[in-house]
């Protein structure tokens, strides 16, 4: 593949309510290899976002997410005009909300027992939702999308974020590479799925059992096994032909889903090895995601 055009720096911004999800969204931005800062006082946002990107380093990180929520801000309000301002500049910069239904948010609160940060002003549950939606309005009102994560759970919320904002859609073919269970199903959203159950299996290897396929031990015993070495080759060749093509259709990504058995071991590795092979290729939009472990 051609190296492309370098292209702007992204910012993604990751705001809404307590409880909502914005933890799991900035960890997941993280995972992908996002240069991550939360809790950030609106008022240092310029100063940080041009202290990374100051004289175009090779090594500076191109892709920033920051986490902003009620927590010791003064004006909420200034975010959108400093957005305005990043956008005037050249620079991509998104703000993403994430929101839910209070009774979904006092479930949430109900099972973790962890405090809300309004609480300190002596406020119950309730009314300190009601005033952190107060409070966010002007957020909520400027967002480029609003995520509303009431029916959501961790795994769904990390995939929706991989697959709708974590990966850019302009013009360039974005690639997800996805572990499952069978026992759990067969992804819905995949557009190629191989069956990892014929391969060696880790787990009958008891030191192995605890381990998952991003460890060091279960890439090693993989690694030497000529069956597993076969398959990746032929997953390779078949790859490398036909993903370039599906760059010509109008879809924005594509999911390349690995079954095996508990998907801990052998599709785990496989997805973290393709999406290696992806990106050496020259692939700059490649993420992984482990249904069963994310």
């Amino acid at each position: 593949m051609s190296t492309p055009a370098p292209t702007a720096a992204t910012l993604i911004i990751v705001s809404g309510l307590s409880g909502s999800g914005k933890t799991v969204a900035l960890k997941t931005f993280e995972d992908l290899d996002y240069y991550c800062s939360d809790n950030l006082p609106i008022n240092l946002l310029p100063d940080f976002v041009r202290s990374l990107l100051a004289g175009h380093d090779a090594d500076a990180p191109r892709r920033l997410a920051v986490g902003i929520d009620v927590r010791g801000q003064s004006d909420l309000s200034q975010l959108s005009h400093w957005r305005e301002d990043a956008l005037a500049a050249g620079l991509d910069a998104q703000l993403l909300f994430f929101d839910a239904t209070d009774e979904a948010l006092l479930k949430r609160y109900a099972d973790t027992r962890r405090r809300h940060p309004l609480s300190q002003l002596g406020l119950s549950l309730p009314e300190a939702i009601a005033r952190e939606r107060e409070l966010t309005a002007p957020l909520r009102r400027a967002a480029d999308a609003v995520i509303d994560t009431t029916a959501l759970n961790v795994h769904q919320l990390r995939r929706k974020v991989v697959t709708e904002f974590a990966l850019s859609h302009g013009n360039k073919l974005s690639l997800l590479f996805e572990s499952f269970a069978y026992k759990r199903g067969v992804p819905a959203e995949a557009d190629f799925v191989f069956d990892a159950r014929v391969l060696p299996n880790p787990h009958w290897n008891p030191e192995l059992r605890p381990m998952s396929g991003r460890e060091a031990g279960v890439r090693e015993y993989l690694d030497e096994q000529a069956d597993v070495q076969r398959y990746v080759a032929q997953l390779i060749d078949f790859l490398d032909t036909w993903l370039p093509r599906l760059g010509n259709d109008t879809r924005s990504y594509v999911t390349v889903a690995f079954g095996c058995t508990g998907g801990k071991h052998r599709s785990v590795y496989l997805a973290e090895r393709l999406a290696r092979h992806a990106r050496d290729q020259g692939w700059e939009e490649v993420a992984t995601f482990h249904r069963e472990l994310d």
